[in-house]
């Protein structure tokens, strides 16, 4: 399936330097896929003035010019009011018309999510998008969600949270029924607060393969294949874990330099220290999900190297040769007794209008055009 991704070449801690080498990299690895470069044409112009480039990747890649960039510090209220020309914000558009399949940004994770689900909105059963990121374990790697979109969730937003977690789990490892795990204080069913043990008995009655509770030591045992858990929890988690990763590394470093002697036995431990590092180096995992929206976005680390970058186009592409979101709105119609008590729904393109906010996902693509280098500059 030929994709076409929307790549804010602006975002992240160092913009085009990255985003650039990486797109044309994913482009070297993906034959069918195309992107739309979006940003300052002045500012990427330069950067892609390579007649090894242009004559490589040229009638697969096009420029989309966006006047604004939407800084990693600010507010999201500015971003999302007073910066409509973003490259960020184009991105986004690009997908909602039917332009690409999927937008990918390192920028500002709030300005992303505000503007994403203003442009885009949810799909019908989801009250709430929501972060979803892949963490390594020792049978892979474990989804987990949410990851700070939403502090407070009710029973309902976590069994949303699953079934998009699953949805997700399908799609990315070829999974046909992932299992689901809720984190929790204990794996008793008796343990956890009133929103937890709610959530339990909804996930218990949802066709989901759900386990049941997990603890936090699970996720990266691999127990699960999807861990669910509020924003807060969620977040919390994660950054402990780039932390307790950090600690482990600089350890490592600390002790492998104290001699002589322990700077021989890192030399002789190298191939399995190199191993291990490629193994869980975080980079092959970068690319949250921000999901529950009609359409596919894709949040990369803001300090992405262009190894890590292209990991998140990666998984922009993967989502959207599977129909994401459209596999996520088939389970949320089966399930909206269950989540709200309302009648079924079907979704349609007959029932829903075109120029509504409710326009169905994915309207179709619009060819890409070619990128033509200016005469005179290669």
């Amino acid at each position: 399936m030929a994709i076409t991704l929307a790549i804010d070449c602006m975002g992240g801690d160092y913009g085009p330097l990255v985003t650039l080498p990486a797109t044309f990299d994913f482009l070297r690895q993906n034959p069918s896929c195309s992107a739309i470069l979006v940003g300052r044409e002045e500012v990427l112009r330069p950067y892609i003035a390579d007649a090894g480039i242009a004559n490589e990747l040229g009638s697969r890649f096009s420029i989309r010019h966006a006047s604004e960039v939407v800084a990693m510090d600010e507010p999201v209220a500015s971003a999302l009011r007073s910066k409509k020309d973003s490259s960020m914000r184009v991105a986004i558009d690009l997908v909602k018309v039917g332009s690409a399949h999927a937008a990918v940004s390192a920028g500002n994770t709030g300005a992303l999510m505000a503007i994403s689900r203003f442009v885009l909105k949810t799909l019908p059963g989801i009250d709430r998008p929501a972060i979803c990121t892949v963490l390594p374990s020792q049978r892979g790697a474990t989804y987990v969600l949410d990851l700070g979109a939403n502090v407070d969730c009710s029973a309902e937003h976590l069994l949303q949270f699953g079934i998009m977690g699953a949805m997700l789990a399908s799609a990315l490892e070829h999974k046909d029924r992932p299992s689901v795990g809720l984190l929790n204080i204990g794996e008793e069913d008796i343990k956890g607060n009133d929103i937890v043990k709610q959530a339990g008995e909804l996930l218990r009655q949802s066709g989901l393969n759900f386990f049941g509770n997990v603890e936090g030591n699970d996720i990266f045992k691999g127990t699960t294949d999807v861990v669910v858990c509020d924003g807060f929890v969620g977040n919390v988690t994660l950054k402990a874990s780039e932390g307790l990763a950090q600690m482990i590394s600089s350890g490592l470093k600390k002790e492998f330099s104290r001699s002589i002697l322990t700077r021989l036995a890192a030399l002789i431990a190298m191939p399995v220290l190199k191993s291990f590092r490629r193994q869980f180096d975080h980079r092959r995992y970068n690319g949250a999900s921000l999901l529950g929206l009609r359409g596919i976005v894709v949040k990369s680390h803001g300090s992405a190297d262009q190894m890590a970058f292209t990991a998140a186009l990666n998984r922009a592409a993967e989502a959207a040769r599977q129909d994401l979101p459209n596999k996520i709105a088939a389970r949320m119609v089966a399930l909206l007794p269950l989540v709200s008590g309302n009648p079924t729904i079907a979704i349609s393109p007959q029932n829903v209008s075109d120029n509504s906010k409710d326009a169905v996902w994915p309207a179709p693509c619009l060819p890409c055009t070619p990128f033509e280098p200016p005469s005179g500059t290669l």
